[in-house]
């Protein structure tokens, strides 16, 4: 059975909790350290900064067309869905129950922006565990399946933990960097990325590139039950975590280097690519560019 969210819905405008009800069998999540127990930063009230009762992440278990899952949801509303203490520690919380527990996959709805100012040290600790903790999973053989379609997109230390997973879904408004566009044009200056020109931001950055490139597995549209079908299909594909694969994988980042010699724009390393109509790829939709990865073709 469906989740609870009728008709076709924007996974961009729902909220965490919203998420899992509309991606999951309705009436199925379980959460776990809910709002109730106001399990909450220690820190942000020392600075004076609002605390939200479940420091921005929901986790539980639930399932997904009858397959039990666990699942953690950040809430980009609060602190654009930054990585603090408690909020990575309930992340890493729920791989080293996946361990013990064993649960067909773990799904992360990832929308962050990456570490929170106000707790950086603590932050980034926090993500390098949850790296490490998504890895034993991995290891385990628990597939693990990120889909990022947030308003904030998935940056900094999420970005990296969103490449480690096994399987990844983005959808055509999304985003996944390492940087964020305001970060890079600080650091570098507005000639070197203008943060203003959302064209600009989206073909770099966006989930139609991403998709192009070879960063993620599935390109859907803004649709909640898009997202659903899209996770129902990654149940089970896991990849095993081995020195051959890893080896793989930094070929293909080194043939990528290589292929984008030269490119200025990310059209520029579409056409380097050999993706058909590049130019006309910010006008389509995320059927269109479906078909124009090569491996996607009949």
């Amino acid at each position: 059975m469906n989740g609870t969210l009728p008709g076709r819905v924007s996974f961009a405008e729902c909220t965490a909790r919203e998420r899992i009800a509309g991606l999951f069998d309705a009436g199925s999540f379980h959460e776990w350290l809910p709002p109730s127990q106001r399990v909450m930063s220690p820190h942000l009230a020392q600075l004076g900064v609002p605390a939200a009762f479940d420091d921005g992440v929901a986790i539980g278990e639930a399932h997904l067309s009858g397959r039990r899952v666990f699942v953690a949801a950040q809430e980009g509303e609060f602190m654009g869905g930054g990585v603090g203490e408690v909020h990575g520690a309930k992340l890493v919380g729920l791989f080293k129950r996946a361990l013990r527990d064993r649960p067909e996959a773990v799904v992360l709805l990832a929308e962050s922006g990456g570490v929170r100012l106000h707790e950086a040290n603590a932050g980034l600790i926090a993500v390098s565990e949850v790296m490490r903790a998504l890895l034993d999973t991995r290891d385990a053989g628990i597939p693990v399946l990120v889909l990022i379609g947030g308003a904030n997109g998935c940056f900094g230390g999420m970005g990296i933990v969103a490449r480690c997973a096994d399987h990844l879904v983005i959808s055509d408004i999304g985003r996944l960097a390492m940087s964020g566009p305001e970060v890079i044009e600080a650091s570098h200056g507005v000639e070197e990325f203008d943060s203003r020109d959302r064209a600009l931001v989206w073909r770099t950055t966006g989930g139609k590139h991403r998709y192009l490139v070879g960063d993620c597995d599935q390109l859907v549209d803004d649709d909640v039950q898009a997202f659903r079908a899209a996770a129902v299909r990654a149940l089970g594909t896991g990849r095993p975590l081995t020195l051959q694969s890893l080896q793989q994988e930094q070929a293909l980042l080194a043939q990528r280097l290589h292929d984008g010699e030269g490119a200025d724009d990310a059209m520029d390393l579409w056409q380097h690519l050999g993706i058909a109509q590049a130019l006309a790829v910010p006008d389509m939709n995320a059927e269109q560019v479906r078909a124009l990865r090569p491996e996607t073709k009949a």
